[in-house]
């Protein structure tokens, strides 16, 4: 279930650092959530794709270690990471 490249684009513009950013931790973050998101919707609808859960499983660890790693590396914008995604309570 990739994303569209409109819908990656966009998301790109949303969380970018800087005009030419597209590998920050933020865009990364933003991207695997989007994906997630998209997916979770999948699952709604056919409960037993057990395939496409492991691809899930593995996308929600690589976001958890992305954000470990932006957490340890700059606080701040970790924090304004995930209040503008909603990820975190």
């Amino acid at each position: 279930m990739p994303l569209s490249p409109e819908s990656k684009a966009g998301v790109m513009d949303r969380y970018r650092i800087h005009p030419k950013d597209t590998g920050s931790p933020e865009v990364q973050v933003a991207l695997l959530s989007e994906q997630i998101t998209s997916l979770n919707e999948h699952f709604r609808a056919h409960r037993k794709d057990h395939a496409s859960r492991r691809g899930l499983l593995i996308m929600v660890g690589k976001r958890k270690r992305l954000l470990e790693y932006l957490k340890r590396r700059n606080p701040n914008r970790y924090q304004q990471l995930i209040e503008r995604l909603g990820i975190r309570k």
